[in-house]
This record gives C-alpha cells, sequence and structure tokens, in this order.
C-alpha cells in the first residue's frame, strides 16, 4: 500500500500522478516558449506549495522528453524545501544541438517527486571508520582498470610472478 502525504498547494493546474503507483506527479508549464538548441530557461509552473516539516520535493525530467526531445533539467534534482513557499520553477535545458522545441501552457514539462527526510546530526572526528570502498570516488567502481596503461608484452616482471 503507498502512504501518502496532505500537501497544501496553490496552482491552477493541480500536478497529477499519470498511473496508479507512479511516484512523480507531472508538473505544466505556465507559459509558452521556445527553447533553441542549447539554450536553458526556467520556466514558471504557477505552482506553490507548502510540504510538512520532515518532507522534501524533488523536481525531475521527464524521461520521454529527454530521450525523444534531449530536453533535460539543469539543475536536477531540484531541491524544493518544506519552508519554501514561493512558485516552483523548473530549469529547462535543450541539448539538442539543432533543434529548437516548444513548449505550450499545460505542457507536461518535469515531475514532482515528494519524500520523508531524515535530518542528519554531524558528529566531528579526527579519523572516519574504514570501509570496503575506501576513498574511491568518480569511476571506481565497475570501471576497474579501464583508465590503467595496458602492458604492451607477456615477459613477467621475475620469476615469482610465473605460474
Amino acid at each position: 500500500m503507498t502512504e501518502t502525504v496532505e500537501v497544501l498547494i496553490k496552482a491552477e493546474q493541480i500536478p497529477s500522478y499519470a498511473h496508479p503507483g507512479d511516484a512523480g506527479a507531472d508538473l505544466r508549464s505556465a507559459e509558452a516558449l521556445t527553447l533553441q538548441p542549447g539554450e536553458r530557461y526556467t520556466v514558471a509552473t504557477g505552482v506553490s506549495i507548502a510540504l510538512p516539516d520532515g518532507f522534501v520535493a524533488f523536481v525531475v525530467p521527464r524521461s520521454g522528453l529527454a530521450s525523444e526531445h534531449g530536453i533535460t533539467i539543469v539543475n536536477s534534482p531540484g531541491t524544493v524545501d518544506a519552508g519554501y513557499r514561493g512558485e516552483i520553477r523548473v530549469s529547462l535545458l535543450n541539448t539538442d544541438t539543432s533543434v529548437p522545441y516548444d513548449i505550450a501552457v499545460g505542457d507536461r514539462i518535469a515531475q514532482l517527486i515528494v519524500l520523508p527526510v531524515t535530518r542528519a546530526v554531524f558528529v566531528p572526528v579526527e579519523v572516519l571508520p574504514g570501509s570496503a570502498r575506501g576513498e574511491g570516488g568518480f569511476g571506481s567502481t565497475g570501471t576497474a582498470g579501464l583508465n590503467q596503461p595496458v602492458a604492451t608484452d607477456n615477459t613477467p616482471d621475475s620469476e615469482e610472478s610465473m605460474p
């Protein structure tokens, strides 16, 4: 069973879920515009919400717009904090290099996902405990050796390395 939370909203077009079980409710454009190739624009939605304390809303791209037209969100996910009461605006980017994209009033431009939030208590320490991953950063999992030099011969470095 899906849990629900009441979110107070001020909007002409209420975000809606397209299908039962969807995580994201569609946000619609409140203005008409054309995004030129490579252009970004912060699009009005006409939606303002009051999230209860302990919740956050994330504004995320619509997969169909991204895959079919190259339209994405610059700061994805956009974070809407519980204390924010202003209009939710969406910073869209047209990643297509040659085709403009028209947006009409009422077009679905993004999705809004509402989630509970756990607040952290940050505890300063001199040394962090170890872990299997350690300090491995970007690309450190699943890409081992991709940027390593390739040996050009099969000569072992020493007799100990021979089978």
